[in-house]
């Protein structure tokens, strides 16, 4: 390495945190909203809880392959910024625009069309079932403006202009609890809709959301993103068939990822509607506590792309060791939190004694489980896609996600009979072989490439 070591240090750092700060406040905000949800939620019941959360797991699937989409096209945005060229960026944005409304409009028909099926893939119990159609055939008209905004949020990230984005987010946010809080319980003269309520919130939320994203960016006119319809989908056959054999890998690894989560979230419905709220209540509550990672993750994914761009491949690894050492650290503080707060939790649910003690147990689980899994995280997320190893990451996730996780949650459900505790554990199985594969890979620089 022919670079100064501890000014690479240096900027590593002060980029996590120009970028990675933002970036967790971002997603702070909206687990905090996910948190607000289930609390509030949580005040109507367990059969609430586990109905939202089933609900929930279909947008879940489409956010992640949002997530997949344009964590592959920004591999493009952030060498294209690198490169300084603000032409190749706009016609990346339009080609996320395009793609992510279309994933949209997909996902909300077939909502729509089948509701019920697709909630008995999470759970068998007809009350849950039910009270879940009515909150996914409100909240999935939300989905084409949730597309819209985090194709424009996302991309922000990879040019390093994430403060107004992350104050939008926040201020959505913000309307979506306080319109929880009125419509769920029907304050200051509104009807009490309960699980609608919460649906109409979020819907009403990500419109405005939307709206102001747009404004900010046509309203300013040297936001690198301000462009007109032709420069956004004016984009030649040539420069989408390379975005998408960059991206395509990226949407199967999250798609894949997404689907198999959700898919054991329902193998953990079929324990007992219990298991389900707990499943709902520790997964809210992991995210947020594991923010952190998401911010270190998408600055490292955006540095090292930055780097690349500008032909720098040994700055690049080196950005990669240290993105390594940070989550070491992470780590360690996380766990900590969480067994921390793990008998405290329980105190914010409407639960039975029963619920309560699984609740704890489940957290307390899960704070041995960040380890893997946050490892696994930065390898793929924050390294080996940022170098446009794709298809690596591709293959060995499928495999993980397929072949591991999935039938070992429904080995340790219906085979073993397992606790949700003991099934979580045993589906972590995934990340440990993830990181196996991703450790040698990452020392012996296979991941390294210039995709622009």
């Amino acid at each position: 390495m022919t670079f100064d070591k501890t000014a690479a240090r240096s900027e590593f750092s002060r980029k996590i945190l120009l970028i990675g700060i933002p970036v967790v406040l971002q997603n702070i905000v909206s687990m905090c909203l996910n948190f607000m949800d289930t609390l509030m939620i949580g005040r109507l019941g367990e059969t609430e809880v586990a109905a939202v959360g089933a609900a929930n797991q279909v947008y879940f699937v489409l956010s992640v392959t949002m997530f997949g989409l344009l964590s592959g096209s920004a591999v493009f945005t952030a060498q294209y910024w690198g490169a300084k060229d603000i032409k190749g960026i706009r016609r990346i944005i339009g080609i996320d625009l395009l793609l992510g409304v279309a994933a949209a409009c997909l996902f909300t028909a077939a909502v729509m069309l089948f509701p019920e099926a697709i909630l008995s893939l999470f759970t068998k119990d007809s009350g849950v079932i039910a009270c879940g159609r009515d909150y996914i055939r409100i909240a999935c008209f939300s989905y084409v403006f949730t597309g819209v905004t985090t194709a424009f949020s996302f991309n922000a990230r990879a040019i390093q202009r994430v403060n107004a984005p992350t104050a939008i987010n926040a201020a959505a946010v913000l309307v979506n609890i306080v319109l929880n809080y009125l419509l769920i319980f029907g304050k200051l003269g509104l009807p009490a809709l309960g699980v609608k309520g919460a649906a109409l919130a979020t819907l009403i939320a990500r419109i405005a959301e939307m709206a102001a994203m747009l404004l900010y960016v046509y309203l300013a006119k040297d936001h690198p993103f301000r462009a007109g319809r032709r420069e956004l989908f004016g984009f030649s056959r040539s420069l989408f068939l390379r975005t998408m054999k960059t991206a395509v890998p990226v949407i199967v690894v999250e798609s894949s990822w997404a689907v198999v989560t959700a898919l054991t979230f329902g193998a953990y419905g079929r324990i007992g509607v219990s298991a389900m709220a707990v499943a709902q209540v520790v997964s809210v509550i992991s995210e947020l506590l594991q923010c952190v990672f998401f911010g270190v993750g998408n600055a490292t994914a955006m540095i090292i792309g930055e780097s690349l761009g500008r032909g720098d491949k040994d700055k690049a690894y080196y950005f990669g060791l240290c993105a390594q050492a940070a989550t070491v650290i992470l780590i360690i503080v996380v766990s900590l939190v969480m067994l921390g707060i793990s008998g405290l939790v329980p105190k914010l649910y409407d639960f039975p004694p029963e619920t309560d003690q699984l609740l704890v147990r489940t957290l307390r689980i899960s704070a041995l489980l960040v380890t893997p899994k946050m490892l696994a995280y930065i390898y793929m997320v924050g390294i080996l896609r940022a170098g446009g190893d794709n298809l690596f990451c591709m293959i060995l996730e499928v495999i993980c996600n397929l072949a591991l996780a999935l039938p070992l949650a429904f080995i340790g459900v219906l085979v073993l009979h397992l606790s949700l505790p003991a099934v979580m554990a045993l589906v972590e199985i995934g990340d440990v072989v993830r990181i196996l594969f991703c450790v040698p890979r990452f020392f012996r620089r296979k991941w390294i490439n210039i995709v622009i």
